[in-house]
């Protein structure tokens, strides 16, 4: 059962009284299927100090919506980024500021996320990341009552601060919601939304869109390999008209992603992008035909690059990045590696 927060605040004051403690609430979440730290998260607006809290809701409320956002979200343009994939169709859709929500997927590191936030950098459009975990709910997304300077006001949240501004708003890694995040349907189908504490009706403005990356397709993960990754409401899935499925990119864009991340660092070693890319290129093969229950991404390569900028070697910058996998996968990798890479310097031996 999902408990709102206005149910667990009217719950707790009917039995408890306005005035509460920390022991109240340990007392209350016996024999119900909701722990202490999820309830304070959930009244935290109502927190008046260290195990103390009062659930009177005045009826003066601060009528200024206080945003907390205020300055400008157009994200920086990043010299290393190279346009591949889904980009193009992606920064297509943002440039029509129509209402056309998308969902992208992929495997982890294939760049959805940079994706989405670079078409919005080089259009000059605002973008509000939301990072989606089992947790986020109504009062994440929508936003909820504050505690501000000892009044209780009301905070927009960044679905409504997205709405307002005509911004893309991102749903990254979405596939780990739980069916709390199904308070966005309305939303999803173009439409504004009212804010019942406030009494105020959010219409969305000119620009606003909705993007969602994941890992799966919403199905959860049947291989295990995305723990955490949960079964999708169908109905919340039928409200995305278009699906891109992003793949790793090919060996010449991955080359040149390496590159320009490499001189920006002052390191740059043409035969040592090279060898990586190949490396890459042979694990994901491996991976796709069930030999490795590991992949290297593109961001790992990214990492790499990153980590031999710092420590000068080959097999160094390699080795701190695949220390993340099992001892089996790690040592199958550098082998690997030293297969392809037989001209290495006696000092990166």
């Amino acid at each position: 059962m999902a408990f709102s927060a206005e149910f667990i605040r009217a719950s707790l004051a009917d039995l408890y009284g306005n005035n509460i403690n920390a022991s109240n609430i340990r007392d209350w979440c016996v024999g119900q299927d909701i722990t202490y730290q999820t309830v304070t998260k959930k009244i935290e607006q109502f927190k008046t100090g260290r195990g103390e809290w009062n659930l009177t809701i005045a009826e003066q409320l601060e009528q200024s919506i206080q945003s907390p956002v205020k300055e400008n979200l157009i994200p920086e343009k990043d010299d290393t980024f190279v346009s591949f994939g889904s980009f193009s169709d992606v920064k297509k859709i943002i440039s029509s500021r129509l209402f056309y929500p998308v969902f992208i997927t992929g495997l982890s590191g294939n760049g959805k996320t940079f994706c989405v936030e670079q078409a919005c950098a080089q259009l000059g459009r605002e973008i509000i990341r939301v990072n989606i975990t089992i947790e986020t709910d109504e009062d994440d997304l929508i936003g909820g009552f504050r505690l501000v300077n000892g009044e209780t006001v009301w905070h927009n949240g960044p679905v409504i601060e997205a709405l307002e501004r005509g911004a893309v708003l991102l749903l990254d890694e979405v596939d780990l919601a739980s069916n709390k995040i199904l308070c966005l349907q309305s939303i999803l189908e173009g439409n504004g939304v009212f804010l019942k504490k406030i009494g105020k009706y959010v219409k969305p403005a000119v620009g606003f869109n909705v993007i969602a990356t994941a890992n799966t397709k919403g199905k959860g993960s049947d291989d295990g390999r995305f723990i955490g990754t949960n079964i999708l409401n169908e109905a919340f899935l039928e409200r995305f008209p278009i699906t891109f499925e992003q793949s790793y990119p090919s060996a010449k864009v991955e080359s040149d992603i390496l590159r320009k991340v490499a001189e920006q660092l002052d390191c740059y070693d043409a035969d040592f992008v090279e060898r990586l890319v190949a490396w890459g290129e042979i694990i994901r093969k491996t991976f796709y035909d069930g030999g490795v229950d590991e992949i290297i991404s593109t961001r790992r390569l990214v990492h790499i690059i990153r980590a031999f900028s710092i420590f000068k070697k080959r097999s160094k910058a390699i080795e701190v990045c695949v220390n993340r996998f099992d001892d089996e996968t790690k040592s199958s990798f550098m082998e690997l590696y030293a297969k392809i890479d037989a001209t290495v310097e006696d000092a990166d031996v």
